[in-house]
């Protein structure tokens, strides 16, 4: 595949000249960057160390801290030889068209490939330099470390090998790089061919904002297009919705987000949520049942450019020439991701001491107070965003990333022990190896960042790895170092590479929503001709993911007369996280199979406990409440009245002292009401409560006196008749009052024994 660009002629180039213009054929990359060209692939004539090998001689490949790895940030050659060079085998006869070259990734050290020669074989013994007619070609190489550098060829060179031969360079002899070639083949092997009429290609932001109306004009009685607010720069932040009634809440049918554009670099999640926007409208129109019943039945939102400031300045660059962080922030600064407010260390901190959830709740954990200021430290994105999760009941959301090829799930930050925080103060500065110490000593006071609903969040996460054609395909290691995921394709994000203020953790403990970080792959802007096979390997995965905002439980919170009651606590017995209704008094909880005890409780009402059971079968379990008004807010209501304080039911001295009630005398005084009458009465209860044990000590200790005596014991000097005497309760002239109607305190923690014995003493 041919890409034409028109560009005036400049020495490096490859470009064919016509009358006025110069027309350049550039093919797309061959997929060093993307992991497509496997390690095997790539030869070197040496290394300086093993983690300098040719395996990370890959375009923008990062560097790991840990110098005793196999990750280092370039493929560098050994000083000591005269002569460096690295070869790809592309397994198939080529038109190679350019090179693109970088420097090493190293926060300290300064090295980079200034000029190299190229030459191409067909056997990979027999080489030919790439010359002008007149002397081989020497193109210039890199300026700094982290910019990617082009040089294309003045004709297509076809071979098989293509082999860069560095000649000058700056520090250490150390380089990272990119081929852009065409198999010959290319349509018929390597090309995945278009069924459709989906745009695939790569819109800067008046195409994407065009695009867009035009999906909202195609179909407008499913979609809605709607801003969040402005960028820094002010630019619109615009989402798409799709459902059946665009504009409205629907009782009982979910809301769910697709987000990208975090970094204004990552620009494939960007053109996927176009590519899905596309897809619904025109599978809607068709009638693919399985389309129309996630339309009708889901209220979607797709955000595919949270950060359009960032994404001009990475697409000045293209899609192979922007460094690895070029237009990664926004126009202040910040990270979007991860700009949001750290709840979890205040709600981590209120578990340690007991607090959760009877005194600090485990869900909407408040937002700390000035932290969305306009002075404050959140960005004009991250507050339009934050007020959009606000303001809609979303229950399952996922926003797509870059840079790796996996899903992450919560808790984003790492939660730290005391014993943990102790070990970490012990650990090497770098940041890999304090991660690759803290797996190693897991077990010692390092725990995952683990949510109450982890298993559920696990299973969320592999429904997308699981579903995309080579998510889980990890015979080729990570992006970057092994594979984080160890062949699952997910990962707890405080294992992986923990931060805090995550929007994942934002969401968690702010908001209903449930949210996951999905990473497409390895090369953040990958090349225009790349989207349709990207989109074939994620369109089952992001449908997959939309359905599981089915599963758990649902239902409809209302009172006696039928009204919705908002903002009741939605309760799972054994899983220490809640939701709340909505403004229609739905809820949605998401759940594994299984049955579960469901606690639904608001302020003014009886709480209600219902048995509601998940299956494995699509759908939500509808498990709708209906709650009984307590007498609660009419008790607070007269105790305001009277200054919070006790309320006298009866007044003192007034009326009877005793009332006969089934035949018994009961007093009618008030607890309280006379200090002499507590004394008095706590007195006698003390006394008979004192009496009436040791009666039952004495009881017990002759009852063991006669069981153990033998029958020759003799009788003592003073014998009583073997007769059988009626005892009166000594104990009774104890309780003689004044009032002989005054009744008997009821003693609640003594056994009832009946105290009249006979006494056959013989």
């Amino acid at each position: 595949m041919w890409e034409f660009k028109d560009k005036m002629l400049l020495v490096g180039s490859s470009c064919l000249m016509n009358y006025v213009y110069v027309i350049c054929l550039v093919c797309p990359p061959l997929g060093l960057e993307s992991h497509r060209v496997d390690s095997d692939q790539l030869l070197t004539s040496s290394m300086s160390q093993h983690r300098y090998g040719s395996h990370r001689a890959r375009l923008n490949i990062q560097a790991s801290g840990n110098e005793d790895d196999m990750n280092g940030g370039a493929w560098c050659g050994n000083q000591e030889d005269k002569v460096h060079w690295i070869e790809l085998d592309a397994r198939t006869l080529t038109e190679f068209t350019g090179v693109i070259t970088q420097g090493r990734d190293d926060p300290i050290e300064n090295d980079y490939v200034t000029s190299y020669y190229v030459a191409f074989s067909n056997d990979s013994r027999e080489w030919t330099v790439l010359h002008d007619g007149y002397s081989e070609w020497l193109f210039f190489g890199n300026s700094d470390k982290y910019t990617p550098a082009m040089s294309q060829f003045v004709e297509p060179v076809v071979a098989r090998y293509i082999r860069i031969l560095p000649q000058s360079w700056n520090g250490t002899m150390c380089m990272r790089m990119e081929v852009m070639g065409c198999p010959l083949q290319y349509q018929s092997q390597n090309e995945v061919t278009a069924k459709d009429d989906l745009d695939y290609k790569h819109h800067n932001y008046q195409d994407m904002e065009k695009l867009m109306k035009s999906v909202s004009d195609e179909c407008p009685n499913i979609t809605r297009l709607y801003s969040l607010g402005k960028s820094a720069k002010g630019l619109e932040i615009y989402a798409m919705e799709i459902t059946d009634n665009p504009g409205i809440h629907e009782t009982g049918e979910p809301e769910f987000r697709y987000t990208a554009g975090y970094h204004g670099n990552e620009a494939l999640g960007r053109e996927l949520l176009l590519l899905l926007s596309q897809y619904l409208c025109k599978e809607y129109k068709d009638g693919n049942p399985r389309v129309r019943r996630l339309v009708d039945g889901i209220r979607i939102h797709i955000v595919p450019s949270l950060n359009p400031d960032g994404h001009v300045k990475a697409s000045e660059r293209g899609s192979e020439l922007g460094s690895w962080t070029l237009g990664h922030w926004t126009e202040d600064g910040a990270d979007i991701f991860q700009n949001f407010p750290d709840l979890n260390s205040g709600f981590w901190d209120a578990e340690d001491k007991g607090m959760v959830p009877k005194l600090t709740p485990n869900h909407h954990v408040p937002i700390p107070d000035g932290y969305l200021a306009e002075n404050g430290p959140v960005a004009v994105e991250t507050r339009a965003l934050i007020s959009w999760m606000e303001s809609h009941p979303f229950v399952l959301g996922a926003n797509l990333q870059g840079g790796e090829r996996m899903v992450t799930y919560p808790f984003d930050m790492r939660r730290l022990t005391k014993e943990s925080e102790e070990l970490e103060k012990k650990l090497s500065p770098r940041a890999e190896r304090r991660k690759r110490q803290y797996e190693e000593e897991e077990e010692e006071g390092y725990p995952e960042g683990t949510v109450a609903d982890n298993s559920l969040f696990r299973w969320l996460a592999i429904s997308y790895a699981s579903t995309h054609r080579s998510m889980t395909n990890t015979y080729r290691g990570g992006c970057h170092t092994e594979d984080p995921t160890g062949g699952m394709g997910i990962v707890n994000r405080a294992k992986w590479k923990p931060i805090p203020g995550s929007m994942n953790d934002f969401s968690y403990l702010h908001t209903n929503c449930f949210e996951l970080s999905i990473f497409l792959g390895c090369d953040k802007f990958p090349h225009e001709s790349e989207l349709l096979r990207e989109w074939e390997h994620n369109r089952e995965a992001l449908l997959t993911l939309m359905e599981q905002v089915h599963r758990g439980v649902k239902g409809v919170v209302n009172d006696k007369e039928g009204n919705p009651i908002q903002n009741a606590t939605v309760s799972v017995e054994g899983v220490n996280h809640d939701v709340t209704t909505g403004e229609a008094g739905d809820y949605f909880r998401l759940l594994n199979p299984g049955e579960y005890r469901v606690t639904v409780r608001a302020e003014g009402y009886s709480s209600q406990t219902r048995l509601c059971v998940v299956g494995f079968e699509p759908g939500a379990t509808l498990c709708n409440f209906e709650l009984n008004k307590s007498n609660w807010d009419r008790i607070k209501q007269i105790m305001a009245l009277h200054g919070n304080k006790p309320i006298p039911l009866i007044t003192p001295g007034g009326g009877k002292t005793y009332v006969t009630r089934d035949g018994k005398v009961i007093s009618n005084r008030i607890p309280g009401a006379n200090n002499e009458d507590i004394s008095r009465a706590r007195l006698r209860q003390l006394r008979l409560r004192k009496l009436r044990r040791l009666r039952q000590q004495r009881l017990l200790a002759a009852k063991r006196i006669t069981t153990t005596l033998p029958p020759t014991t003799t009788t003592p000097t003073t014998t009583l008749p073997p007769t059988t005497e009626s005892t009166t309760p000594w104990y009774d002239s104890l309780l003689t009052e004044e009032n002989p109607a005054q009744p008997e305190l009821e003693i609640t923690d003594s056994i009832d024994y009946n105290y009249n014995y006979n006494y056959n003493y013989s």
